[in-house]
């Protein structure tokens, strides 16, 4: 093998081949114990879906369960409860990545971008995220998006202000790139059919692509993990030796590089299945009955 080849191999992913599933577990738990700069938060219990009302007190029962855990927590919505996810992280002194989540409703559109503006002004916002995957979904055009992102850079004050989705679409939408004052890219090495070995190369190139379209802005990676059950997507299997392999591969990349990653997600959340296949299911770090996996 090539010099090269050497290189290619070492920067695809660690060697594991003196680990087994309990050797890859300890390390696991280890890396999670020292904390992540960031969760993706899930606030579902089994049987609920968004649409459903939040309560207080499973919110605050969630993010006190992964409080120890992480820095950061990242919420996805500013109504029917998830405006309260935000409130109560800054009881527990975490600092808050705060999402309006847009859709194809005008109304519930202005619903949630006024909630957003109100949070942050109220100083519950630390970073704001004006939508998710819009264009992935194509639930509003490039334009109403934009609209979108500008009203809310006019009505917070020294808040960074930007817009989650997939890190290509930023090289391939450079007036949404250029509007926002931070890139918040989604990397899903697993989404994209990747190999388990060569995931850990594929989400540098990913986090790379977005850093270059951003042009010097910072780059913040909103959304990654690896499910561990569920139907394979080509040569992506979901499974707990990829599971794990894959969040200390990424969480070691990050602390290394000092790279600002929230990684996806909390807690399993069974509503996903509709959307995702059975893989949906099984993200979490913790179970759907709030039990911590590994």
């Amino acid at each position: 093998m090539s010099l090269r080849g050497e290189k290619f191999l070492a920067l695809a992913s660690l060697d594991y081949a003196d680990k087994d599933i309990e050797g890859l577990k300890t390390i696991y738990k280890n890396i999670l114990s020292q904390g992540v700069h960031g969760l993706c938060f899930s606030p579902y219990m089994d049987g609920q879906e968004p649409g459903d009302q939040l309560s207080e007190s499973q919110v605050r029962r969630r993010i006190e369960i992964i409080k120890p855990y992480t820095n950061w927590i990242r919420s996805f919505s500013c109504t029917e409860g998830n405006e309260l996810i935000p409130k109560i992280a800054k009881e527990y002194g975490l600092k808050t990545l705060v999402g309006a989540w847009l859709g194809n409703n005008k109304a519930i559109n202005e619903k949630e971008v006024s909630g957003l503006i109100e949070l942050a002004n109220q100083g519950y916002v630390d970073v704001a995220s004006v939508g998710n995957e819009v264009m992935y979904r194509g639930d509003l055009t490039e334009e109403e998006l934009l609209q979108h992102i500008y009203n809310v850079k006019k009505s917070i004050k020294n808040i960074p202000v930007g817009y989650v989705d997939a890190y290509y679409e930023f090289v391939d939408r450079p007036h949404i790139t250029e509007a926002c004052d931070i890139i918040l890219a989604n990397c899903y090495p697993f989404w994209e059919g990747c190999d388990q070995d060569y995931s850990l190369l594929y989400i540098k190139d990913m986090y790379n692509r977005a850093l270059k379209a951003g042009n010097g802005k910072k780059v913040i990676i909103t959304e990654t993990g690896w499910p561990n059950k569920g139907t394979n997507l080509e040569g992506a299997f979901p499974s707990e030796e990829n599971a794990l392999k894959y969040f200390i591969n990424s969480q070691q990349w990050s602390k290394e590089e000092g790279i600002e990653m929230f990684y996806f997600s909390s807690f399993d959340e069974s509503w996903k299945k509709a959307a995702e296949g059975d893989v949906g299911s099984f993200w979490g770090i913790w179970d759907k009955n709030e039990v911590l996996k590994y």
